[in-house]
């Protein structure tokens, strides 16, 4: 029999013609592993655990790798990796606080996403350098996240002077990771001097975003009666500009008119920042018109904020609601992971649910077990 050690040993010993099979046994590499490598002689590499001088050192000379590693660590919410990543970013406070924070929010099919590519262009033409935190939403179910942003804005991801991530929100209120303060902290002493932040829009998670940022922007599409309709007067009333995007084309007349509109209702609208007027703006994200004014606006906007007093002012806020964050995810996280309550949670609910108790005397049967515990 011809070519017979090639042969695969599971053909029938009565079948000669081994052209009759698509399989044959090849010769392999000499040696006592699947890839000849003796496995006295084999190696594996663990991956380096960079120290805090490491981080801060790499962060400091805008090492993109080393950036994206400790932005990783301090969104782990890994016990292990909250200690070493405070230290890093106490490490780097002197180096933070220099860029300007905008907020960028709207309604669904605004283009957000374009137009944060077009306007990070623009910005980085000018020589600046962006950073651009787009929060993908996080399923409820799963967990998971399409995390899509930095394929969207394929041409920014690949300019040197703008660092695009990515990030899960979590699931969490807002759209936005609770550590995307942390983030901005990171990126400012990476040397990035304007951070673009990006919701997904849903509602609420505007007020999260509007509480770590120093100018938040509202895209709107035309046709101002109709978004209204979908639109919370709240989202608005966190403005500090309102911009129409997609002013092209045959649309463009219909955004001036659009624009019209919007400066009409948010003359009746409480501003969102004190010493300022908001006002609506036109753009195409598709073109690139319209950026030029708009950074004029925040230019504007930061100029006289510095001058009255409330640009410090409302950083200064916005760090006190960031420690009563904290505290407040610290006594859930507290709460909710005592090995008790969650022996006590599952009889608790069935006593809700089968009518034994109320939810208003169950709940507080529960928190005075905690307190009583704790102390």
């Amino acid at each position: 029999m011809k070519n017979d050690r090639n042969r695969p040993e599971w053909v029938p010993k009565d079948k000669q013609d081994d052209i009759s099979f698509t399989t044959n046994v090849m010769k392999g590499i000499e040696g006592d592993s699947n890839d000849g490598v003796p496995s006295h002689s084999r190696k594996f590499v663990k991956k380096h655990d960079r120290t805090v001088d490491e981080y801060v050192s790499g962060v400091l000379k805008n090492d993109r790798t080393i950036l994206a590693q400790a932005i990783t660590l301090v969104e782990s919410n890994a016990t292990k990796h909250l200690e070493k990543a405070q230290d890093v970013i106490n490490e780097l406070l002197p180096h933070v606080g220099k860029s300007i924070r905008i907020g960028i929010t709207g309604v669904p099919g605004a283009g957000k996403s374009t137009f944060i590519e077009a306007f990070g262009k623009y910005l980085c033409e000018k020589g600046h350098r962006v950073a651009v935190l787009a929060v993908d939403p996080s399923s409820s179910v799963t967990g998971g996240s399409i995390l899509g942003d930095k394929t969207r804005m394929e041409e920014l991801s690949r300019d040197r002077r703008a660092f695009v991530r990515p990030s899960p929100s979590g699931g969490t209120l807002g759209g936005v990771n609770r550590k995307t303060r942390e983030t901005i902290l990171l990126c400012e002493a990476a040397g990035y001097d304007v951070i673009l932040v990006e919701t997904i829009g849903v509602g609420q998670s505007e007020v999260v975003v509007r509480s770590m940022v120093d100018f938040f922007l509202l895209l709107v599409l035309t046709g101002a009666g109709d978004e209204l309709q979908g639109m919370k007067k709240g989202v608005m009333e966190l403005a500090d500009a309102l911009l129409i995007n997609k002013a092209d084309g045959d649309n463009k007349q219909k955004a001036i008119a659009t624009q019209a509109e919007y400066n009409r209702i948010l003359h009746y609208l409480r501003p969102a920042t004190v010493g300022w007027l908001t006002k609506a703006y036109t753009a195409s994200a598709l073109y690139g018109e319209g950026m030029d004014s708009l950074w004029k606006t925040i230019l504007q906007f930061e100029a006289e904020t510095k001058n009255s007093g409330t640009f410090e002012k409302r950083r200064q806020n916005q760090s006190r609601e960031w420690i009563d964050a904290m505290i407040k995810d610290h006594l859930i996280s507290s709460f909710f992971s005592d090995p008790t309550i969650k022996a006590k949670l599952p009889i608790l609910e069935q006593d809700v649910l089968s009518g034994k108790q109320t939810v208003t005397k169950g709940v507080r049967e529960i928190l005075n077990f905690y307190e009583r515990k704790t102390k």
